[in-house]
């Protein structure tokens, strides 16, 4: 019986934040879950230095990646607005399996990523051995 490769887009801080915050956690993903998952990474498409006149087509590109996702894997490391509204819309409208991982104690997290992300684990390892054992 074959089933085909379930895919995670890779979603957290990238205009809000530096390279070093945003590039290597989806590095590590990637060679982690290499082979058996299909990682969709945003930051695949560079629109550093044109995020003006390119909004339209980076928000695009993302929600086409959210709809061809299996799942999402989140860095909740900090408040992003982006990143908020991509856990929404994976979550309220698609009806995706969200997991994120997060140094914030519950009581420092927004309710509304509590709300909409399935399962918050405390770091990227946590949330990877997640991944790996129940998909």
């Amino acid at each position: 019986m074959q089933t085909h490769a379930k895919s995670i887009y890779l979603c957290g801080p990238i205009m809000d934040a530096s390279a070093d915050e945003s590039k290597p956690w989806r590095q590590r993903a990637k060679e982690r879950l290499a082979g058996r998952f299909i990682l969709l990474d945003p930051m695949r498409r560079d629109f550093r230095d044109r995020e003006i006149d390119s909004a339209n087509e980076i928000v695009e590109f993302d929600l086409q990646d959210i709809r061809n996702a299996d799942m999402l894997l989140v860095n909740y490391a900090k408040a992003s607005i982006g990143t908020s509204m991509e856990v929404f819309y994976a979550a309220h409208d698609m009806g995706k399996f969200v997991i994120a991982f997060s140094p914030f104690a519950y009581q420092d997290m927004s309710p509304w990523m509590v709300r909409y992300c399935t399962k918050i684990l405390p770091d990227l390892d946590a949330a990877l051995d997640y991944i790996e054992k129940h998909f």
